[in-house]
């Protein structure tokens, strides 16, 4: 006579809870969405500018496409940008190179964010400082071998929270491997300016 042993499957694994303003099981559900429904990752994110008075200018960014539609932001971000007194403008707003440095600091600040919580991770600090070089001999066309843009740019994160320093260090890497902003700068992508006059 034999004698078969029921199996009981182990009990699924409960999602991590919202962490640290993360709402950790919308952030798992979002990624098994995209998982069975790729065409839910196709995103067009959009801003309007327009000129104001010497290198002043301001952005708007109010909607954006994705996950199967059309989406408006609760409200439309206004963004100045403008070049110091030294750079002959009138400091109305950070550099253009200085929202880049934020656009970067935020990309990654969120995936530590998010890698955090779904890792079980309760963050008490995630504190960046950015820097980058620039010789303003490229854009004011007094050297052809000089670049336009950044030579380098320097990320120095300050991290804490309820796990060992080295799963911390691990978090701020998988951000970094994930940033679309990292991305972009470090692998480029085509650009194409169009122009009505």
């Amino acid at each position: 006579m034999s004698a078969t042993a029921e199996m009981t499957p182990p009990a699924a694994k409960a999602p991590p809870p919202p962490s640290h303003g993360v709402n950790t099981p919308v952030l798992l559900a979002t990624i098994n969405a995209v998982k069975a429904q790729p065409e839910l990752a196709l995103f067009k994110f959009r801003a309007t500018s327009r000129w104001l008075a010497g290198t002043h200018m301001q952005s708007t960014m109010s909607d954006f496409s994705g996950a199967g539609g059309e989406h408006q932001h609760k409200a439309p971000t206004v963004a100045d940008a403008d070049h110091p007194a030294v750079l002959c403008g009138e400091d109305m707003g950070p550099t253009p190179v200085e929202w880049l440095l934020h656009a970067l600091a935020a990309c990654l600040t969120a995936g530590i964010a998010n890698i955090a919580a779904a890792r079980r991770v309760e963050l008490t600090k995630a504190e960046a400082t950015l820097e980058g070089d620039i010789d303003l001999q490229g854009i004011l066309g007094l050297s052809e071998e000089v670049r336009n843009g950044f030579q380098a740019i320097r990320v120095h994160f300050d991290v804490a929270g309820n796990a060992p320093a080295a799963k911390l260090e691990e978090i701020v890497q998988q951000a970094v491997a994930r940033s679309a902003v990292f991305d972009m700068l470090t692998n480029g992508l085509p650009v194409s300016v169009s122009v009505k006059a």
